[in-house]
């Protein structure tokens, strides 16, 4: 029996040991990730041939070029064609969204627009890092269903709802009126590489991470103090 050639990619550390779970799970596979956009390109992947490349975490264009000649499935946190767009985690919990789910897509022209593969429950609890880490299993489970069932995906079907990439300067509390809205806003960016959530003053600014709810009239967090950069 040939070897297949699957290709994990993801610039983002908690996709680190999916690779190494799905070795586990499947001994006929050669597992491959790619982290660096500079090594995600046609060329090189001639060179692999891989089967079929899964894309838990980009943010990144996936050239035509590619999705053209190489089946590419990106993997997107919401109820397709629900939340089509960037940010999905984030204008999820902003939305007060408790639960959503893991949409398995093939990659086309249209952003997050491609038929659908399947569909996975996730609960959206705790932090944003908390929450990656639990898609993270959700995804696993979800490769290794698609490269032992092969599904055929279905095109979308309903009006899409679209969801709007955000900016650094969007992690700004200051408009913030009750304790649930700053809960949910500092966990919701409290993640690797993501611009947590601040407050800030002429010269300083206060970043927050670890939110709980000591009772129901107060949250402690940790906050970080850094001198603004003119």
């Amino acid at each position: 029996m040939n070897k297949k050639t699957c290709i994990i990619l993801s610039e983002k550390k908690w996709n680190n040991n999916l690779v190494n779970k799905l070795k586990k799970k499947s001994d006929n596979i050669e597992w491959i990730k790619i982290d660096v956009k500079n090594d995600f390109n046609y060329d090189s992947l001639l060179k692999i041939k891989p089967n079929k490349i899964f894309i838990p975490h980009w943010s990144y264009i996936i050239p035509e070029k590619i999705y053209n000649n190489f089946e590419c499935i990106v993997f997107h946190m919401t109820d397709l064609p629900y939340g089509r767009g960037g940010s999905p985690l984030q204008n999820l919990i902003i939305r007060g969204h408790k639960h959503t789910k893991i949409s398995a897509i093939k990659v086309v022209k249209e952003l997050d627009a491609g038929p659908i593969y399947l569909k996975k429950d996730l609960l959206l609890k705790g932090s944003a890092q908390e929450i990656f880490d639990l898609a993270n299993e959700v995804v696993k489970d979800m490769i290794i269903e698609i490269v032992k069932t092969k599904p055929v995906p279905i095109k979308q079907e309903g009006k899409p709802t679209l969801f709007k990439r955000r900016k650094p300067s969007m992690s700004n509390m200051n408009d913030l009126e009750s304790l649930d809205e700053v809960y949910d806003f500092i966990r919701m960016l409290d993640a690797d590489g993501y611009p947590h959530a601040f407050l800030e003053t002429e010269k300083l600014k206060f970043e927050f991470t670890d939110a709980n709810f000591k009772n129901k009239n107060e949250i402690i967090a940790t906050v970080k103090i850094k001198m603004k950069i003119e």
